[in-house]
């Protein structure tokens, strides 16, 4: 599956719509689902889940209200929403307690998911995660509260936006044609009120319900965070690994908040020395 190619083959109706995923490497290897956030696919993952599908079965999709799945008026893409979608998804897919790495807000849906919905995971490795209040930057807030009236931006205008909001994730910037990728899928004539839906649903009581819960979080957790990040800056990577018990933090030098984009080699690396680390033995059955 090359970048030009990356299709989501496979459709699941899930309680937001309908939501398109895909899996990679060998049936009953060991398997990782990867989640994406905003306002991204799947897609931000394709470098990554090629790499780690050489050792695991690799699941990828995208969020209702993004890439190729469902768009509709009316459709509820809340951070709530979301993590019940991948509950209905690990269901799905039969995955009883897979590894999981989430990107940006996907963090908040698979902890939300973890720890509102009876998730289990068998690792979890957090990318620039969506966790800690405050969140949600100036721009992120006036677009979500005047939804209504970006809506109504003529096509040239709302695409310049999208393209500048989007391209401000990365250190560098996302190379032209993953930019356009990434874009495309929000200047249709569904995808443009989508964008806006999804930012007006989404604040920060979703991550409130659930921070003061992280000290719960029991298997092996690794925080991956770009040391560029002007998103989310990288004192939260501290702080929230300073909740999670016995967590990793690994810090990406040179890398802004897309960290697939500005250092994939490097989040590969961790991500697949992570998932290969045996677990720590259980000191209640050790010798």
């Amino acid at each position: 599956m090359s970048d030009a190619t990356w299709v989501l083959d496979r459709t699941f109706h899930s309680s937001a719509g309908e939501v398109r995923w895909a899996a990679l490497g060998r049936a009953g290897a060991p398997p990782v689902v990867l989640v994406h956030g905003t306002p991204f696919s799947s897609y931000v993952w394709r470098g990554v889940a090629r790499a780690l599908a050489q050792e695991h079965r690799v699941f990828v999709w995208d969020l209702p209200g993004y890439g190729e799945s469902a768009q509709f008026e009316g459709q509820d893409v809340s951070l709530g929403s979301q993590a019940r979608v991948l509950t209905e998804l690990l269901a799905h897919w039969e995955l009883p307690e897979p590894a999981v790495a989430a990107h940006d807000f996907g963090g908040c849906v698979a902890l939300r998911a973890r720890l509102l919905h009876g998730a289990r995971y068998r690792r979890l490795a957090l990318v620039d995660p969506v966790a800690l209040a405050p969140w949600g930057s100036p721009t992120y807030r006036l677009l979500g509260e005047h939804a209504e009236v970006f809506a109504q931006l003529t096509p040239a205008l709302h695409r310049a936006l999208v393209r500048e909001y989007v391209s401000s994730a990365g250190h560098r910037g996302p190379a032209p044609a993953v930019l356009d990728r990434l874009v495309a899928p929000w200047c249709t004539e569904a995808g443009q009120p989508a964008f806006y839906r999804q930012i007006s649903q989404n604040d920060q009581r979703f991550t409130d319900e659930i921070q003061h819960r992280y000290g719960e979080i029991d298997e092996p957790v690794l925080i991956c965070w770009g040391a560029e990040d002007s998103w989310i800056p990288v004192a939260r990577g501290h702080e929230l690994a300073a909740l999670v018990p016995g967590c990793e933090l690994r810090i990406i030098e040179g890398a802004g908040h897309l960290v697939q984009e500005d250092a994939p080699a490097e989040l590969t690396a961790a991500l697949s020395r992570f998932l290969r680390t045996p677990p720590d033995p259980d000191p209640r059955t050790a010798p």
